[in-house]
């Protein structure tokens, strides 16, 4: 049986394998998607209390990668 995970891809370089498991792989993408929507959003929100230190234009979102493996 497979499972699916998330593997997030920062713009440094850096990545993270998250620990939730989802049975689907739609269910995984909907999960990165999310992922990616409160990340965007936190930057919006730090743009919002200081545009001098936090400009959008700086601001790269995150990617996301489905690794399917076998449980």
């Amino acid at each position: 049986m497979s499972i699916f995970r998330v593997l997030m891809k920062y713009s440094d370089g850096t990545e993270n394998l998250e620990e939730t498991e989802f049975d689907t792989e739609e269910a995984a993408e909907e999960y990165g998607n999310y992922l990616i929507s409160c990340d965007d959003e936190g930057a919006e929100n730090l743009y919002l209390s200081n545009p001098g230190d936090y400009p959008l234009d700086d601001y790269e979102s995150l990617e996301y990668e489905i690794i399917e493996t076998e449980k």
